[in-house]
């Protein structure tokens, strides 16, 4: 198992058009490709609280290939993404690292 770290880092006061983004679009489409989320978090205290963190679960860098382009490529995701920029865009920059456990790490 890999896991694959992505921070999405929003534009000035666009985080919640992401967070509802992610909460009425984005997670069905995972289901729906398959795509297993570990968990998504915010920052409380840090150095920006306009950034998303969350964690996808791969068996493979193919699984992850396979399904994330299926995703990418849906129409409905198309036209979803552009709907939610309507009033702009939302993000500034993302990141994405692709994270192998350690011989002592409680995840797997």
């Amino acid at each position: 198992m890999i896991h694959e770290l992505r921070i999405y880092h929003c534009l000035p006061g666009r985080l919640p058009a992401l967070l509802d983004r992610f909460r009425n679009t984005t997670l069905g489409l995972w289901q729906k490709h398959g795509i297993r989320q570990v968990g998504f978090w915010t920052v409380l205290i840090g150095p920006s609280n306009q950034a998303l963190y969350y964690l996808l679960a791969w068996e493979s860098l193919a699984e992850r290939e396979r399904k994330w382009t299926a995703f990418m490529n849906d129409p409905e995701w198309l036209e979803k993404r552009a709907e939610s920029e309507k009033d702009g865009p939302i993000l500034a920059n993302v990141e994405s690292m692709i994270l192998q456990p350690t011989a002592f790490s409680a995840v797997r």
